[in-house]
């Protein structure tokens, strides 16, 4: 009989984890669908199917090599529905001797876990998940003699720690960054290589769902669940990437098409942020490929990929745990206002946001610049209290989980850090999504007026907000532009501008 009862988490499905390299027979690993994970925040319904149907998926594939797995379904009548309970009930049952887990990257997880374990009284080990390229406290040690935190310092750190896209000590082609190359329109008439989609039946996890009274929200085919749900799927969608999408993956990186809601981007997050695959992995995989195929894409292409898997992945991760629990409570700007009610529903006039929402409902993901550019920001210039921003996007997208969730959103989309994931707010007028997108063409608002009838409401919003935060942000050096811009309109325009903001916060659940 096993002596050691091991703890498997819905995102730690890596079967190459040291746990697995051999069948250990005095092990036995656990693994729960349990109702307070489908709770803590309304999750589209392809999240919960895509990450029960992963789960099962990875039970019984290890279960096939000989690794022995108890494995609770959420409709289990055996199942008490919370980690403490299921594992204190087999514990008791099977007389386990010792519980080894691996380290959330949660940090409710992990403070739940933690206590948990040490009420145990019986050995306890804690394992690394054996995923990421960095520690989680190497991002607060590594900032911890400079005033500010700042994302390419700690990219150049990881590109020299592991040799990525290095010559000689020196960054391949001479520069570190290419992202003034990487940020240019789509072409019109120019069109996206068809994205991978795999064909999964998820009815039955679906069908129990709805009969455990699980409340979701979003869309889902259950009979055509496109996602990987395995580690086998998940190198196949990225070989589908490096072969059709990385060529032109940096240059358009930041567009936005009505027609190609994924453009060229690799959609592998869900099967990162759950450990199908790790990033060094998809490194390693990435350059070997460009290396035998060198035309296949420019350096602009391949560093821009690289930059947002080693990069801003990494970085917002450690940005995570030097911050939290504080973090979650940060709210700089004091917004209060509630989230317009079209971000549930994708009903709105304004066609950039109808197209990111509905994509969202939809297809339970959004590229960056959609969830930054078009949802984040009009909730930033909104006033949308950080809160319900945070629930939004955790519960909406499907590679959603708190760690990289509310570093991008309160950090980077939102500022209500106050600057320690970005330099300054990512806000826009209407000007950046017409310049990025085709979605103002058939918008029955103009992008290119700031009040009167049919005036872009991002337009006065982005005006009003500049004047509103102006003590806390005026002295930005890298928004002071907008200050001079915004004091050379005269105090009439500016009047209007306001009158026009404030009308369009009046009625903003019917814009």
């Amino acid at each position: 009989m096993p002596q050691t009862l091991r703890l498997i988490l819905g995102d730690q499905l890596n079967p190459r984890h040291s746990w697995f390299r051999t069948v250990d027979p005095s092990a036995a690993y656990v693994m729960m669908e349990v109702l307070p994970e489908t709770g803590y925040v309304t999750h589209h319904v392809q999240k919960a199917a895509g990450f029960f149907a992963a789960m099962r998926h990875f039970a019984a594939q290890m279960q096939a090599q000989g690794h022995r797995f108890i494995y609770f379904r959420l409709d289990d009548p055996e199942n008490r529905q919370s980690f403490e309970d299921n594992i204190r009930s087999i514990l008791k049952s099977l007389k386990f001797e010792r519980f080894e887990y691996q380290l959330p990257d949660e940090y409710r997880l992990d403070r739940q876990l933690s206590i948990f374990a040490d009420s145990l009284g019986i050995p306890i080990a804690v394992q690394d998940t054996e995923h990421f390229l960095t520690a989680r406290d190497e991002v607060r040690e590594f900032f911890k003699q400079r005033k500010t935190y700042v994302m390419e310092a700690f990219y150049r750190h990881v590109r020299q720690k592991y040799g990525i896209l290095m010559e000689n000590g020196e960054p391949r082609g001479g520069r570190w960054n290419f992202d003034a190359e990487n940020r240019e329109s789509l072409p019109p008439g120019a069109a996206a290589p068809a994205a991978l989609e795999f064909r999964h039946d998820v009815s039955d996890i679906v069908e129990m769902l709805a009969r455990m009274q699980v409340k979701t929200i979003g869309r889902i085919d259950p009979a055509n669940f496109p996602w990987p749900l395995s580690r086998e799927e998940a190198l196949a969608a990225l070989d589908h990437f490096l072969a059709h999408h990385l060529p032109h993956f940096g240059r358009y990186q930041d567009a936005m098409a009505e027609q190609h809601p994924f453009l060229f981007h690799s959609r592998l997050s869900f099967a990162m942020n759950t450990k199908m695959l790790a990033p060094l992995e998809i490194m390693e995989k990435t350059l070997a490929y460009w290396e035998d195929n060198p035309d296949s894409a420019d350096l602009a292409q391949v560093e821009g990929f690289v930059r947002q898997v080693i990069g801003w992945r990494e970085y917002l991760r450690g940005i995570y745990w030097a911050k939290m629990p504080e973090y979650a409570q940060l709210n700089y700007f004091n917004h209060q206002n509630k989230l317009p009610q079209f971000y549930w529903t994708g009903d709105t006039r304004m066609n950039c946001l109808k197209q990111v929402i509905t994509q969202s409902l939809d297809k339970a993901y959004a590229h960056h610049i959609q969830r930054l550019m078009v949802a984040g920001n009009f909730a930033l210039l909104a006033g949308v209290h950080p809160d319900a921003v945070d629930e939004w996007y955790l519960g909406i997208y499907i590679d959603a989980i708190q760690w990289v969730e509310i570093t991008n959103t309160r950090g980077m989309s939102q500022f209500a850090d106050g600057g320690i994931a970005a330099t300054k707010p990512y806000v826009s007028s209407a000007n950046y999504i017409h310049k990025m997108s085709d979605y103002c063409v058939s918008c029955p608002y103009d992008f290119s007026k700031r009040h009167g009838e049919n005036a872009c409401p991002f337009n006065s919003l982005f005006w009003d907000f500049h004047e509103t935060h102006r003590p806390l942000l005026e002295n930005n050096p890298r928004i002071g532009m907008m200050y001079r811009t915004l004091d050379k309109m005269g105090k009439e325009e500016r009047e209007k501008i306001r009158r026009q903001a404030a009308l369009y916060k009046q009625q903003i659940d019917k814009l």
